[in-house]
């Protein structure tokens, strides 16, 4: 397995790991989500795959053909350079991690999760986060294994 950035050739096993999210987010939540749809559209993921400051790294067997991928990573830069609040840092937004179902069980989150750490130490961010569904424990438990800790908490009342 290799994890590389997301080429167009990767598309097809991008969307298929992209619906399986969504699939759990309605699944969890379905006064929020749609069934059945998923979170970008063909143009929006071209756009974002020849983003360099949105980066989608992708896991592969090297031996795989086009459009085959285990898992993918979104990121997305963020400055807060000259921010009124905050200190003058670089953050890695992971906007998305998803293991496709056929390769869960193989490691493929852990390797996604160091290359993405591997890469933010290399580029010089500060820190790493994201963001996880609370409907989604299995995701909250994969995330504290790789050692994330809590830095905020979303909250809601439903009207």
């Amino acid at each position: 397995m290799i994890v590389r950035r997301a080429q167009e050739k990767d598309m097809p096993g991008i969307i298929s790991c992209l619906e399986q999210v969504l699939m759990v987010h309605y699944e969890g939540r379905p006064d929020l989500f749609k069934p059945h749809t998923r979170k970008y559209t063909d143009d929006e993921l071209l756009q974002t795959i020849a983003d360099d400051e949105r980066p989608i790294f992708v896991a592969v067997d090297e031996d795989a053909a086009d459009g085959v991928i285990l898992g993918y990573a979104f990121c997305i830069f963020e400055d807060y350079a000259g921010n009124n609040n905050m200190t003058d840092h670089r953050t890695l937004y992971v906007d998305d991690i998803c293991v496709d179902e056929a390769a869960r069980g193989k490691h493929v989150g852990s390797a996604l999760y160091q290359h993405v750490i591997d890469f933010a130490r290399a580029e010089g961010f500060y820190n790493v986060t994201l963001n996880v569904w609370s409907c989604n424990p299995g995701a909250q438990a994969f995330y504290e294994a790789m050692g994330m800790k809590p830095y905020k908490v979303g909250m809601e009342t439903i009207l």
